[in-house]
């Protein structure tokens, strides 16, 4: 991972950011030589939403006072 001061990305912004483009690298900005960002490439999310990829990882329950009992669920309210 590159790192390069603040002044030096200022002056050649639009060259560092197509060299981390072209490269895939990360270049970390540091200020007084502490990080004070990250230029990260930009990469496509490789997953694609599928509808219905969650359809059964909820259970739906048809009655929701009884597994409490009446007088919780009446303390609940």
């Amino acid at each position: 991972m590159k790192t390069m001061a603040i002044s030096e990305f200022k002056a050649h912004a639009l060259k560092v950011l197509n060299d981390v483009a072209k490269s895939q690298e990360t270049i970390v900005i540091t200020k007084r030589g502490k990080p004070l960002a990250q230029v990260v490439p930009y990469r496509k999310s490789v997953m694609k939403p599928t509808p219905g990829k969650l359809a059964d990882a909820f259970v739906f329950e048809k009655d929701i006072i009884t597994p409490l009992g009446e007088g919780l669920w009446e303390a609940c309210q």
